[in-house]
């Protein structure tokens, strides 16, 4: 994947309508906090610090991978970076249209810190709250994952929808692109399923986590997270977001107390949301915002020829 350089003086005069997508947990990496450090919205930290009660300076600045790969510090850390770079998005950027937004996951709720739905304090101590949930649940009932690459998500359902037959705990936790689909559920199915994908011609990985992520291994999370957004002000906002569980354009309000906790154990419908972008809140070009560009490239899969840029601490790029 190539990318070219697009200026900033460029991107602020476009007439186009904007989405922008912020990542989830996996795209974490050390020091990745480094090229924020000298800008103005570094001081964001101290508030996620002080909110989540991490020391995020520590893991944005020095902390190594095994210490990010943690659920609760790659998702707290991940939130930040991408927090930070949508800061200094909006600073050099004031001008760029964005019509709308959305997360992969943990991103959704970078998405309603931006939409001005959760205040950055209350975005962090719902993402420490909901990391430390999450890990917790991991540790009770052990997990795994995998992604499904070369099939359409019909296929894969009815893989998933055999092993149950048979007894196997497993789920569809991500629709990622029209051919890469996510699983989860025990480390068993997980790894009996390799299989049956081999057999059906797709490619089968199993993912560095110990965590079924969406799926009911994490009910256990649901039950704290849910007390924990119930505390939690939810503000009209400015900007919508399209939801992980229903593909749908959502503003502020209450209602996201329902679907974040529905979004802990139901599939990432991430095809149908960048459809729902492009088509229904007819936005025109995708702005993939935070760490990696795992988004970009499922963007680009997802809608082919549809504008996708990332980005980056010095200058946008058109990937």
């Amino acid at each position: 994947m190539s990318e070219s350089p697009m200026s900033e003086s460029v991107m602020s005069t476009l007439s186009t309508r904007y989405a922008v997508l912020f990542p989830g947990q996996g795209v974490q990496r050390p020091e990745m906090g480094g090229p924020w450090r000298s800008t103005e919205s570094w001081e964001l930290v101290e508030t996620v610090s002080r909110s989540s009660g991490f020391d995020v300076a520590e893991l944005l600045l020095t902390a190594d991978q095994e210490t990010l790969s943690r659920t609760d510090h790659a998702q707290i850390s991940v939130f930040t970076a991408s927090l930070l770079a949508w800061s200094e998005f909006r600073r050099r950027q004031p001008e760029t249209p964005v019509a709308a937004l959305a997360g992969h996951s943990l991103g959704e709720y970078t998405a309603l810190v931006a939409a001005g739905v959760l205040s950055v304090a209350d975005g962090a101590w719902l993402v420490g709250e909901r990391g430390r949930a999450m890990a917790a649940a991991a540790r009770k009932r052990p997990g795994a994952m995998a992604a499904v690459m070369g099939g359409t998500a019909g296929q894969v359902a009815e893989l998933v929808d055999a092993a149950r037959e048979e007894g196997a705990e497993l789920w569809v936790a991500n629709h990622n692109s029209p051919q890469q689909t996510v699983v989860a559920g025990s480390r068993e199915a997980v790894a009996d399923a390799a299989g049956p994908v081999a057999a059906a011609g797709l490619r089968y990985s199993v993912l560095p986590v110990s965590a079924a992520c969406h799926s009911p291994y994490m009910e256990p999370a649901g039950v704290a997270l849910r007390r924990a957004l119930d505390l939690t002000h939810f503000d009209a906002g400015v900007l919508p977001v399209v939801a992980n569980v229903d593909a749908r354009a959502h503003y502020g309000g209450s209602q996201w107390r329902e679907l974040s906790t529905r979004q802990l154990v139901s599939p990432v419908r991430w095809v149908d949301s960048l459809h729902a972008l492009h088509e229904e809140l007819d936005c025109g070009a995708f702005l993939d915002i935070g760490p990696g560009a795992t988004l970009a490239g499922l963007t680009r899969r997802t809608l082919p020829g549809v504008p996708v840029h990332k980005f980056a601490a010095r200058v946008p790029a058109a990937v």
